[in-house]
């Protein structure tokens, strides 16, 4: 029993140590100061058939600013080379979210995001789209348009699937 006593007083010994020396390695690094828990609405969108939680805080447009609440950063709008998030304007089918061209853990992720507008075209049977895959093939049947808005939205993704 006293061999129990001294393995579970050990292990308790080492988790102890260890947990000390992760919050010592925090508490080392840069101070960001004070960490507070702050409500804020989050967005959901696709990728790649599942749906990823994301939040927007800045936009290069002035007037999407504005009209999103969010702040406004003209710096943001001046970097290329971006993924893409893809958004339907005007009709649309029910249950249609952003469609994300990366996430977290992709090669080219980055929570800045160049934003293209999806449009259908009169006539067409719309669907919910979830991946810029299936955007590219309903593209070639002649039903969906695109353009680039000529915005940058900063749109983290902070949790996926």
């Amino acid at each position: 029993m006293s061999r129990k006593l001294v393995l579970g007083s050990a292990a308790v010994l080492v988790f102890a140590a260890t947990a000390v020396a992760a919050y010592a390695k925090v508490v080392s690094g840069p101070v960001m100061g004070t960490m507070s828990m702050e409500p804020r609405p989050v967005f959901h969108g696709y990728y790649d058939g599942h749906k990823d939680t994301y939040l927007s805080t800045d936009v290069s447009s002035k007037a999407d600013a504005k009209a999103m609440h969010i702040n406004h950063s003209a710096q943001i709008g001046k970097v290329k080379g971006l993924p893409e998030i893809y958004l339907v304007q005007g009709r649309h089918a029910a249950g249609q979210l952003a469609i994300f061209g990366s996430e977290p853990g992709e090669p080219d992720y980055s929570p800045l995001w160049s934003e293209t507008i999806l449009s259908w075209k009169a006539g067409a049977k719309m669907v919910v789209i979830k991946s810029d895959t299936q955007i590219d093939k309903v593209e070639k049947t002649g039903k969906l348009t695109e353009h680039d808005a000529h915005v940058v939205l900063n749109c983290p993704i902070v949790k996926v699937g």
